[in-house]
């Protein structure tokens, strides 16, 4: 497995994992029409449109994981969105395709994760994990990524379709060594 960093080119492949994995990951979670409406090729000509506003920002990365050069899963890292964390940085996302489940994607891309945003000065980090969401609350926890108390309620519009999630916020020293596997 190999973990690189994502190029304009790999707009597909992160929209493919992105839809893919929320439709795995999220049902039940959310509502089924919001994950019925999600587009791959929508979604890539987004984020190939928006390619530079997204990277502007030389703390952020999106990186790729590969299996034998064969796409298994992506990450987004950046500075912290939160007005209560302004000199966190943060893990925006991270998806590993369901048939690479429990095969170290998701470790290898959070272990780079944090190589990344240690490499540029952030010595905390944040994320979060969407309410009921047992498995990446296990994952993370098994990381060292706990729970400080801080909650979201995000209430948007995805595709047409209004809804509100609710997410709980976990937090990482990225000082220390990372926690085993």
């Amino acid at each position: 497995m190999t973990v690189r960093d994502a190029v304009r080119e790999d707009a597909g492949a992160i929209s493919r994992v992105r839809v893919e994995t929320w439709r795995a990951a999220y049902t039940g979670l959310m509502a089924d029409e919001i994950l019925d409406r999600m587009d791959v090729e929508r979604e890539t000509k987004l984020r190939h449109d928006r390619w530079d506003e997204l990277h502007a920002d030389t703390r952020g990365a999106e990186l790729i994981a590969e299996i034998d050069g064969v796409l298994a899963g992506w990450a987004a890292i950046g500075p912290s969105m939160d007005d209560d964390l302004p000199h966190n940085g943060q893990v925006y996302a991270i998806y590993a395709l369901p048939e690479h489940w429990a095969q170290g994607v998701g470790h290898a891309l959070l272990a780079a994760a944090e190589e990344r945003l240690r490499r540029v000065g952030f010595t905390r980090a944040h994320l979060w994990v969407l309410d009921r969401n047992a498995r990446a609350a296990t994952f993370y926890e098994r990381h060292g990524w706990l729970e400080d108390g801080g909650t979201m309620t995000d209430e948007r519009r995805i595709d047409g379709v209004g809804h509100v999630l609710f997410e709980r916020r976990r937090v990482r020293d990225l000082s220390d060594a990372p926690p085993p596997r």
